[in-house]
């Protein structure tokens, strides 16, 4: 009977070190799922981390100004005091997420240095953010300086950076760390394509917000789980795929704001699917 015992406890954990194995290879290499934490924008930061620990996401993209904890004033604004900055990192270490972004965030020129030396101490490697165009010299020096990369988002119309053509000039004879980051829902609303937009910016893509949206060229068209909308979510992994692509996907789910964990976790599920094909 022990002997037994045995022989399925080991059938168990050989199966599910297999699933385990398989569930790590669902996405390519060099991929990063994770979510804007501007999903979660009526909760804390502490709150947030809770929510995507119990789906199984270890990387989030921070934004400015949302509250630490459950209880405190305190903000996640790159102005944040020592003290808060550690309170930050402490919770990140507690729920095993890692921040890989922070945005969107576009600050006058005196606030680029500090914007730099926040991400720099909380290891962050991109920051997101649609800048004047008077300040690419800086902001160039600085991403080259720390070794941090520099994101360009595309709000929709009538925002400066909507059509990919827009970054591309702007980029043009600039340092590799300088790429943007694709909003494809954005995208949609402007009604662009967001598989032609991303062929566009070949080799200048280093991050993405993830949408699917109930309608095409419409702005005030909201999140639905990915791949049931107008947004080509397959077609967009696979085109990354195509190129190569290596960076992060945060999940940017704007609806349903009270209780969208589910759809989130609906979303990446499909995203893994699709991704499992390559």
């Amino acid at each position: 009977m022990k002997t037994l015992f045995l022989r399925s406890l080991i059938l168990a954990l050989t199966a599910f070190l297999t699933l385990s194995v398989h569930a790590q290879q669902e996405i390519p290499s060099g991929w990063k799922l994770g979510s804007q934490a501007y999903t979660f924008r009526l909760f804390s930061l502490e709150e947030t981390l809770e929510k995507l620990n119990s789906i199984g996401v270890r990387y989030v993209e921070l934004y400015p100004g949302q509250k630490i904890t459950k209880t405190g004033d305190a903000t996640t604004h790159f102005s944040a005091s020592q003290a808060d900055k550690d309170k930050i990192k402490s919770l990140l270490q507690q729920y095993g997420i890692e921040a890989v972004a922070y945005g969107v965030a576009s600050p006058s020129d005196e606030e680029w240095p500090d914007l730099f030396a926040f991400a720099k101490e909380m290891g962050i490697g991109i920051l997101t953010t649609e800048p004047r165009p008077n300040q690419f010299d800086l902001i160039e020096k600085l991403a080259v300086e720390h070794q941090i990369k520099i994101a360009l988002h595309n709000h929709p119309l009538p925002s400066m950076y909507w059509h990919p053509e827009v970054p591309l000039r702007f980029l043009e004879g600039r340092s590799e760390l300088m790429g943007v980051c694709a909003d494809i829902g954005h995208w949609v609303r402007s009604g662009l394509d967001p598989v032609a937009s991303l062929r566009k910016l070949e080799g200048r893509i280093i991050s993405l917000h993830m949408k699917d949206l109930n309608k095409a060229g419409v702005r005030d068209a909201h999140d639905i789980p990915w791949g049931t909308g107008t947004c080509d979510v397959a077609g967009v992994l696979h085109e990354l795929n195509r190129q190569g692509f290596e960076g992060v996907f945060s999940a940017e789910y704007e609806h349903n704001w009270e209780n969208n964990l589910p759809e989130v976790k609906e979303s990446m599920d499909y995203f893994k699917r699709v991704a499992a094909q390559f």
